[in-house]
């Protein structure tokens, strides 16, 4: 009897070893190998953030994050159509990845100490820094914001800075950048806080509004991320940065869609790494 039950917890810690060491394999499966056995990397971007990523008229994603997006897709798999848009909201933008909805991030995705914690960033592809949109530019520096209304998008860094260094400052957050903008245009607060990179683009098409405060804090960096630990994804990543870099791809995304709305008093150099 204590041979039985001396074999049967022996098998009972085999077959524990045995699942254990297949959940470690199959966690530590080649993420490369899975996108190409599907077909189809996932790239999670925004669809409401004219000009890096949105929908034209034509019902097609596009911008200078597409751009890149379909390059990447092209030097993977072969063929820049072989990606699938997947949508995303900025504070759902690491959840996007936890969950496996994504392979890859490119929604536009600011490097912070916080986020890097919970995500791997490759190397980055834009500078960027926080400005303040305003009607006819009033609005000229962070103390003539306070006891007003500002406008940010939840989980942006533009929530992140005021909600830390300028609780004086009253909030309103939105889910989506459209919300956020039409609101704007409505007078429902004062001014409205992005990535000054957008708000120099959207200022041009919006007769009447200018961006006061054209950077707050530091020159910060926009980089793709993937789930924490997928290792040699992250490595694949940061080759295809290099050499997009080097060979001057990243300067060809920014002529074909950033130059016709910045025209030429944005220098290349102030926004991409070339």
């Amino acid at each position: 009897m204590r041979n039985k039950i001396r074999m049967v917890f022996v098998v009972s810690l085999l077959g524990l070893s045995m699942f254990l060491f297949g959940c470690g394999d199959n966690k530590g499966q080649n993420e490369i190998d899975k996108i190409k056995e599907r077909g189809v990397v996932r790239i999670g971007v925004f669809s409401d953030k004219a000009p890096f990523g949105y929908i034209n008229n034509k019902g097609k994603f596009d911008g200078f994050d597409i751009y890149i997006a379909k390059r990447l897709a092209k030097d993977l798999l072969g063929d820049s159509q072989k990606v699938e848009f997947i949508p995303v909201d900025a504070a759902a933008r690491v959840e996007a990845l936890r969950s496996n909805r994504v392979d890859i991030l490119m929604a536009n995705f600011t490097k912070t100490e916080e986020r890097a914690r919970v995500v791997d960033f490759a190397k980055p592809y834009m500078k960027v820094g926080l400005g303040v949109v305003s009607k006819d530019g009033i609005i000229k520096n962070v103390k003539e914001l306070e006891g007003k209304v500002l406008i940010v998008d939840k989980g942006t860094t533009a929530d992140f800075y005021f909600s830390k260094n300028h609780p004086e400052i009253k909030l309103l957050k939105f889910e989506q950048n459209s919300e956020a903008f039409l609101a704007l245009k409505q007078g429902r607060a004062k001014a409205l806080a992005h990535d000054n990179t957008l708000l120099f683009a959207w200022a041009k098409e919006n007769k009447g509004f200018k961006v006061g405060i054209m950077a707050l804090g530091d020159v910060e960096v926009i980089a793709p991320a993937v789930k924490k630990g997928n290792n040699n994804l992250l490595n694949w990543l940061n080759n295809e940065i290099d050499k997009l870099t080097k060979d001057g791809f990243m300067k060809e995304a920014y002529d074909a869609t950033l130059r016709p709305i910045y025209g030429d008093e944005i220098k290349a150099e102030s926004v991409i790494f070339n």
